[in-house]
């Protein structure tokens, strides 16, 4: 496959609610010719409706979004200042990163994640 693009496309029985959540909130905007939420060059949010889509997620855990960034804390401390959640703060992992998780109005995580090596410590599984 040579893919082009990367859409993340969520399911939410409120796209309206999640889709103010990720452009007001998180501070993603809109491409004006698809609607589209670009995060990054070439990866894109898109928020749908669906009909099997009901209620809060199931395993929120089960598909995890990655946002990396330059600063956790920084990131962290701002979105805690909109009124995000989070279910994990910072904490550092042996490979580096440092990860923060938030869940998004339906429930889903949300990682914010800053990769830093000189952090990294041996591998506790060998």
């Amino acid at each position: 496959m040579k893919a082009t693009s990367f859409v993340v496309n969520i399911t939410s029985d409120n796209p309206d609610r999640l889709r103010a959540f990720y452009a007001d909130t998180i501070g993603f905007e809109a491409d004006p010719n698809s609607g589209l939420l670009s995060v990054v060059p070439g990866v894109s949010l898109a928020i749908d409706d669906h009909s099997e889509t009901h209620g809060a997620a199931k395993e929120p855990s089960r598909v995890l979004i990655d946002f990396f960034v330059d600063d956790v804390a920084a990131e962290e401390a701002l979105l805690k200042s909109k009124g995000v959640q989070f279910v994990r703060e910072q904490s550092l992992e042996w490979w580096g990163g440092i990860i923060s998780t938030f869940a998004d109005p339906d429930g889903n995580y949300c990682q914010i994640i800053q990769f830093d090596p000189s952090r990294a410590t041996a591998n506790p599984e060998g």
